[in-house]
């Protein structure tokens, strides 16, 4: 089924740009002008924002607030595509739930390349279901009620904590999970546990996951993203 991406930016020459190369992907094709528009677009079944932040009337951010509110939006997928390169901006973005932030200028196959990986996660999430009692990665199998791990069919033991970590990472594979929103799902909230031990947990996770360590990568400056394997 094709895919539609709503594109939301003020500057008409890059909504244009952006329309036409992502149609001759195969890609439907919706825009906005600003934010207001946006927030109306988003409630017509899309499957994926690209949302500029320097906008008048509503700034990006605050469009993705609204969106992630609603019922009917707060599961599309958002990829900031912005020229504002404030780590703060980005930090605040990721945090409130945006899939990625892409700095501008970026070539065109770059940007169809990370928006497939979103789809595609989105589809591998519709297929398996994010609450299946197995999640696989790879070579590697969680079974979640029975607190298991395989690794190549392989037995590893993860104590509760790491295991509940990497089960947290494996469900939301390739969404960036910010410290804070780790140690609230896994310690809960109102339990005072500095960052470090995120760290911690996340370097010994890594040290058994062996060669395919590399499957929990590090976004510097917010937290970690369990990648999707292609």
């Amino acid at each position: 089924m094709q895919k539609t991406i709503l594109v939301v930016d003020d500057e008409k020459d890059i909504v244009e740009m952006l329309k036409y190369n992502l149609e001759k992907e195969g890609y439907k094709v919706a825009t906005a002008r600003d934010g207001k528009q946006a927030l109306e677009q988003a409630k017509r079944n899309v499957d994926l924002i690209l949302l500029d932040i320097m906008m008048p009337e509503m700034n990006g951010l605050d469009v993705l607030r609204e969106l992630k509110r609603s019922e009917k939006t707060k599961s599309v997928p958002v990829l900031f595509l912005t020229a504002k390169s404030s780590e703060v901006d980005e930090v605040i973005g990721l945090e409130l739930g945006a899939e990625d932030y892409i700095m501008k200028p970026i070539s065109m196959k770059k940007l169809v390349a990370r928006v497939r990986t979103t789809l595609r996660r989105e589809t591998v999430e519709e297929r398996s279901g994010t609450s299946s009692d197995i999640l696989r990665v790879d070579e590697l199998e969680i079974n979640v009620p029975n607190y298991s791990v395989k690794l190549a069919s392989k037995p590893v033991i993860f104590p509760k904590k790491e295991f509940e970590t990497l089960v947290y990472l494996v469900r939301h594979r390739g969404r960036v999970i910010s410290r804070d929103v780790l140690l609230n799902a896994v310690w809960g909230e109102g339990v005072f546990v500095v960052d470090r031990t995120v760290d911690v947990h996340i370097r010994k996770i890594r040290e058994k996951l062996g060669k395919y360590a590399d499957m929990i990568e590090t976004v510097k400056g917010v937290g970690y993203r369990c990648k999707i394997q292609p």
